[in-house]
């Protein structure tokens, strides 16, 4: 079950590639750092079939640290699935299939990896892109505010997407600040974790 983003609460499936090369203070998927085991393409998308599902996220870690992850996507899309890409924005965008919804996570100061947000995929965006901002306090939303205003995000892509960081800000303390601005953004929780808790691997 999508938990986040445009097409929260559709059933998807996800695929989930190894490593990554940040360590975000408050990342719920360190499993995802090591381990895994190598796939064919062609054996990823048979698996895929199995479900009969329209809608494939590809997710990490963070996917485009592996090289094969941009043919993974093409063929994916060949094949008529709706894709989604969920990067953090560390590595460049701009050899992604245009047919993928790459969902951007900017990174706040309260993760612990500012320093990682590569400024130039927000040129490569599409109109129908997303860009998240987890937001950990309240520091971090008028960070998260400025960025929209620096780089005009609102004209850039349909959808920014704010999710209060799981356990360190509540979620009706950043609807109201949300409220309070009048801001275009969608606040969004991790439906997942409600649905089935903090599981690994959810």
């Amino acid at each position: 079950m999508q938990g986040e983003a445009r097409t929260v609460g559709l059933p998807t499936v996800f695929v989930r590639l190894t490593g990554c090369p940040l360590r975000c203070q408050y990342c719920d998927t360190e499993y995802a750092f090591t381990g895994g085991e190598l796939i064919e393409l062609a054996a990823i998308k048979s698996k895929v079939d199995e479900y009969s599902c329209p809608y494939v996220t590809i997710t990490g870690g963070e996917p485009l640290a592996q090289p094969n992850c941009i043919a993974l996507m093409k063929l994916l899309c060949d094949e008529g699935y709706r894709v989604s890409l969920e990067t953090s924005g560390a590595m460049l965008i701009d050899e992604v299939d245009k047919r993928v919804s790459v969902v951007l996570d900017l990174k706040t100061p309260g993760s612990m990896e500012t320093d990682k947000n590569l400024y130039e995929n927000i040129s490569i965006l599409k109109r129908s892109d997303q860009v998240k901002f987890v937001i950990c306090d309240r520091s971090d939303y008028e960070w998260s505010k400025a960025r929209i205003d620096q780089h005009d995000l609102n004209s850039k892509v349909e959808d920014i997407l704010f999710s209060p960081s799981f356990d360190q800000l509540q979620p009706a303390q950043l609807a109201e600040w949300v409220l309070a601005d009048s801001l275009r953004v969608r606040v969004q929780l991790q439906l997942h974790k409600y649905i089935w808790g903090l599981e690994p691997g959810r």
